[in-house]
């Protein structure tokens, strides 16, 4: 892959792989990258965060509640699991 750049921004990338502690450009971009991709999935699970806080009304979260849960969810598991 090519990518074109003008001047400017090749001496600032040049820079910050100097200054950021990069062995090469091709580091500085795939931090980059990586960076975006992370802050693209940190930004889906905020929105579906909200999305289920806006879901329906609260529910208390007590202990019994989480054994409920786990309970079903085992249940549910070991269903899923069994040879037919």
């Amino acid at each position: 892959m090519n990518i074109a750049l003008p001047e400017s921004i090749k001496h600032f990338v040049q820079e910050r792989v100097s200054e950021g502690g990069y062995s090469s450009v091709s580091e500085y971009v795939r931090d980059l990258i990586r960076a975006d991709h992370k802050r693209m999935v940190e930004e889906r699970i905020d929105t579906l965060l909200l999305e289920g806080l806006d879901s329906g009304q609260p529910i208390p979260v007590t202990a019994d509640y989480w054994a409920e849960k786990k309970r079903r969810l085992t249940k549910r598991l070991s269903k899923a699991i069994q040879p037919k």
